[in-house]
């Protein structure tokens, strides 16, 4: 596995010092959340590759700005968000591009249905010219998109899977939606990123049984592809490191 931190967690910080704190940390990769550059702001990808390349990190994946449509009217504005998202994975050298379902988890089915294929019958052509990987996330109780379990991700993916469509686990969501086992049984075939944090995205002080199962299985399935550490912006420095620390070695590195 790639260990990796989504610099989400310094999104309040000017794009300067973001790119630098990962690096200071000790990581090699990073996830680029695009809530660190302003929603219109397609020139920001420019400053951002200098940086992450000045700083020898590698960008495995993205984190699309995302858009809980509940009306017809906001698709274009999804839509939009998907497609300047996917124009700064392609940038950033990021194969993987992780992906809510944009749709409010307050419509109705047929509804749901009808703006999933607008949204993604955009999108999916768009990333795929790009040589770009779509990575749909499971979410929490707390989020305003459809998508938190296993029967939901099955909807979505039923309408918008274009034969490739792949799939981000966070731990944390999963979790708290007693989802974990289920997720990693159904999707570990088609598993391209992986979100990790303790309890509403806190930091790990020691590992945890559940924790310890869950690597465990992705180990014993041969996922290769990125750990990636997503923490809330109130976590220090020291908090990131010994969670990093507490993955390592529960990953056999140190």
């Amino acid at each position: 596995m790639k260990l990796s931190l989504s610099n989400g967690i310094f999104s309040e910080y000017p794009l300067a010092e973001n790119i630098a704190a990962v690096r200071k940390l000790g990581f090699r990769n990073l996830e680029f959340n695009m809530k660190c550059v302003e929603e219109e702001d397609e020139e920001a990808v420019y400053p951002a590759k200098k940086l992450i390349e000045a700083h020898g990190l590698n960008c495995l994946t993205l984190h699309a700005a995302t858009l809980p449509v509940k009306t017809e009217a906001e698709i274009p504005k999804a839509v939009y968000y998907g497609r300047v998202s996917a124009d700064f994975a392609h940038k950033l050298s990021a194969p993987v591009m992780v992906v809510h379902s944009n749709v409010s988890r307050k419509l109705p089915e047929n509804l749901r249905r009808k703006f999933l294929e607008q949204i993604f019958g955009e999108l999916n052509p768009y990333a795929k010219r790009l040589g770009l990987k779509l990575a749909l996330e499971n979410l929490s109780h707390a989020s305003r998109s459809f998508g938190e379990n296993v029967a939901e991700i099955e909807e979505v993916l039923s309408v918008v899977d274009n034969g490739d469509m792949g799939v981000t686990i966070d731990f944390c969501h999963a979790e708290t939606t007693g989802q974990t086992l289920s997720l990693i049984e159904k999707y570990k075939n088609r598993l391209l990123n992986v979100h990790v944090s303790n309890k509403t995205h806190k930091p790990f002080d020691a590992e945890t049984p559940t924790l310890k199962a869950f690597l465990n299985k992705l180990q014993e399935y041969g996922y290769s592809e990125p750990l990636t550490i997503e923490l809330n912006q109130k976590c220090t420095a020291k908090q990131i490191l010994e969670t990093k620390i507490i993955l390592e070695k529960l990953l056999g590195r140190v």
